[in-house]
């Protein structure tokens, strides 16, 4: 049954539109504002800012190619606007997109809010849920841009974007790491792979006020593909020092579905779809020269769970619990602890991982729910970035095998996996993902890891 607050709210407020955007530089930051308007509700001027103290800026923050790269910024935050009131029209006010770009932006917009439709109960497809129409000036594509040879590494705190670092220590001196919004754990990561704090190019995204107060009021929420807001940050930071690669650590997983039969991907604007899609989007409207591209596309996850076990300087610093993300702990209590202990649980001795999450995850009984979403069990993946039911159950046979061997008793989850689990799974850790989008430069280090990650040791 079709949701009524996405009729009611569509009817009575049916255009959104973006006006423009501002962009200004201090001694010490960039300050970009946008300037959103649901009509006949309310106006939202979300910002960025980007420090500038520790940047060499090359390339002129303001010129018609960094205006570009903002503006298709601006295109990104907007949905996050948007989704409040779903409404029909969208009017572009500082910029034109043709008839090929407003089916790239509908694309990314419909696939990226595959989630929020589905968890908010909206019926609707990728041609009629919105239209675009847009009178402002048209952007030029850069014809060159300066460019220094740097890397630019963006950094989550996580396991994945501690495996990237190792695998980019070659090129020390050229990289630098992308964060958006602090959190110590992105920091941490960043010390122990061997930099100073000064390799960090901090940005600080704020969302509007208005957009809270509306959804205290009950107007619509949800997910939004926010790897695409920093696929479009990072590319503007590219541009202004720049840098040449942006390396990512997105995994194969990230093109699986959290539904069986049907397409609603919590992490789209992370796979390999997306990917392909920027890269021909910028090197088409924007600029040549800046390459976007994810070094773990290959692997799946508990391939790279292999290769960050080999890295224990991370063990106390890596993070990526969004409930505990505020205090830089891992919560222990949800999907993305359970799904990130399971994984690791083949190659991290039990003893060490309950050091890091505070107890036993695979003990805990009252984490049943999404353990059987995490392990295909029941139909719907959690709505996390996590990995697929394969990977998650072949980490779950290979850990139960090991605490057999031990004469372990296995703890509970474990124990009921075991018992219901109907598959054996084949060995993943042989798998090599070819569709990626890896410079050939880069070949050798993705290599060397999966030598490592489908030996027998």
């Amino acid at each position: 049954m079709q949701n009524g607050k996405y009729l009611e709210f569509r009817e009575k407020y049916s255009t959104f539109v973006y006006h423009g955007f501002s962009l200004d530089k201090t001694e010490d930051e960039i300050r970009i504002a946008f300037d959103f308007e649901i009509e006949g509700l309310t106006r939202f001027c979300p910002t960025v800012r980007i420090k500038t103290q520790n940047l060499d800026i090359i390339n002129d923050f303001d010129s018609e190619t960094g205006k570009n790269f903002v503006f298709s910024l601006g295109l990104v935050e907007l949905i996050s606007y948007w989704k409040a009131a779903c409404c029909k029209n969208v009017r572009i006010e500082c910029g034109c997109l043709d008839e090929e770009q407003i089916r790239w932006w509908k694309k990314l917009y419909f696939s990226g809010l595959s989630e929020f439709f589905y968890r908010n109960g909206i019926e609707t497809d990728a041609e009629s849920f919105m239209s675009i129409t847009s009178c402002g000036k048209a952007f030029k594509k850069a014809e060159k841009i300066n460019l220094s040879g740097k890397n630019i590494l963006p950094v989550g705190g996580g396991k994945d974007s501690a495996v990237t670092a190792q695998l980019m220590k070659d090129s020390h001196d050229r990289n630098m790491f992308f964060t958006v919004n602090d959190q110590k754990a992105r920091t941490e990561t960043v010390i122990a792979s061997g930099y100073g704090e000064e390799s960090i190019i901090r940005t600080y995204r704020t969302i509007s006020p208005e957009l809270l107060e509306l959804n205290k009021l009950g107007f619509l929420n949800g997910h939004t593909p926010f790897s695409a807001i920093v696929a479009f940050l990072s590319g503007y930071c590219a541009f202004l020092l720049g840098a040449e690669y942006i390396v990512l650590s997105n995994e194969a997983s990230a093109n699986d579905t959290n539904l069986i039969d049907a397409e609603v991907n919590h992490q789209y604007s992370k796979s390999y779809q997306f990917e392909s899609d920027f890269v021909s989007y910028v090197k088409k409207y924007i600029a040549d020269g800046i390459n976007y591209f994810s070094i773990l596309r290959a692997f799946n996850e508990l391939q790279i769970a292999k290769q960050f076990a080999a890295f224990p300087e991370y063990f106390g610093e890596f993070r990526s619990c969004n409930r505990g993300s505020k205090e830089n702990v891992w919560c222990g209590k949800c999907a993305k602890c359970l799904f990130v202990y399971s994984i690791l649980s083949p190659f991290i001795e039990s003893g060490k991982l309950e050091e890091i999450f505070g107890k036993n995850m695979l003990d805990d009984m009252t984490l049943k729910e999404d353990f059987d979403g995490l392990t295909g069990f029941t139909p719907v993946k959690p709505f996390e970035c996590v990995g697929t039911a394969d990977e998650v159950c072949l980490a779950l046979e290979m850990t139960a095998e090991k605490y057999k061997k031990q004469g372990e008793k296995l703890p509970a989850l474990l124990d009921y996996f075991d018992k219901n689990n109907k598959s054996v799974h084949a060995n993943l850790l042989k798998e090599f993902n070819s569709e990626n989008n890896i410079p050939s430069e880069f070949i050798g280090r993705v290599s060397e890891m999966y030598k490592y990650v489908s030996s027998d040791n």
